[in-house]
């Protein structure tokens, strides 16, 4: 029996996450929003790209949560995306509304799915969803810190005009301004990075990652990043779904890992097809620690705001 996976909201994210999903074959997609019309136009045309690009995926768009039934993975895009001048925090409320809607209705007809966060402020989003679907931790995962290494690894590659294939990078904590990337556990070819560049290089490029997103919403005016952010959700449900024991940075819940307790956070995970199957504990220095913490403090206010 085929995957199944259901995309929550036809915007850009969404649309190019079933786009990517599809066209690697990982499992049929089910492309869902409350805009009428919209998910079907858009799942009917992946439909009918699929003969071109020789997959087999089906693809479908409908605004009844009764097609996501039995869905394995439910990836949750849905929300009012970034304007220029707001921040992730600003959609806060508003993306809160829309995720006590959502969740309650995919719970109710995939109960056993895992649930891949997408929607702004990730971390935060990622906790609500956790609570409102009564889910083992282990099934709520938050999409951040592999879009985040990846904006990482595009500037290092960049930077030192060497293939992207050859760089390796960690950013831990918060999904916004007070991410933790890490230059000593990221490498070129296995090297250490502070090995290639100096201190003001790499603190330069851990800035520019840290202002990625913004940096793309000013250059778009009335939109912000969809191909990656899509294409990290796709690496993810990738892993899960044929079970590779891949190791990601990704938000998740944590019961005293790195000194954190009841939070979602950015760390390195273990994706299988139990979802989250380890959180790996990496040593850091007492700068990096103190920089996580303020992280997750910035992420403890969101929820504080919404109660959750």
């Amino acid at each position: 029996m085929r995957k199944k996976v259901t995309v929550v909201g036809s915007g850009n994210v969404g649309a190019t996450a079933a786009h990517w999903i599809a066209a690697a074959e990982l499992a049929d997609v089910t492309l869902i929003d409350i805009i009428e019309g919209v998910p079907e136009g858009k799942g009917l045309d992946l439909l009918e790209a699929m003969p071109i690009i020789k997959k087999d995926s089906y693809v479908v768009g409908t605004e009844n949560y009764a097609d996501t039934a039995n869905s394995d993975i439910v990836v949750i895009t849905a929300g009012v995306p970034r304007k220029p001048g707001m921040s992730r925090d600003d959609l806060l409320n508003i993306n809160h509304k829309i995720m006590k809607d959502v969740v309650g209705k995919v719970v109710q007809y995939s109960p056993d799915c895992i649930l891949i966060i997408v929607s702004n402020p990730l971390d935060a989003m990622a906790q609500a969803a956790y609570k409102l679907s009564g889910f083992s931790r282990n099934r709520v995962i938050g999409m951040a810190g592999v879009l985040d290494s990846a904006r990482f690894r595009a500037f290092v590659a960049q930077e030192l005009k060497v293939s992207v294939e050859n760089v390796t990078a960690f950013v831990l904590g918060g999904h916004g301004d007070t991410m933790v990337p890490l230059p000593r556990y990221s490498t070129v070819a296995g090297i250490p990075l502070p090995e290639l560049m100096d201190k003001a290089t790499i603190d330069r490029l851990v800035q520019r990652t840290r202002d990625g997103g913004a940096e793309i919403v000013k250059y778009l005016k009335t939109g912000s990043a969809y191909y990656a952010p899509s294409a990290a959700v796709t690496e993810m449900v990738e892993a899960i779904l044929k079970d590779k024991k891949k190791i990601l940075p990704c938000a998740a819940y944590l019961e005293g890992e790195y000194g954190i307790n009841g939070l979602f956070v950015g760390v390195p995970c273990k994706l299988g097809s139990r979802g989250i199957e380890d959180v790996i504990q990496i040593r850091l220095t007492p700068e990096e620690q103190a920089a996580l913490d303020k992280s997750a403090a910035a992420v403890k206010e969101l929820v504080a705001v919404i109660g959750v």
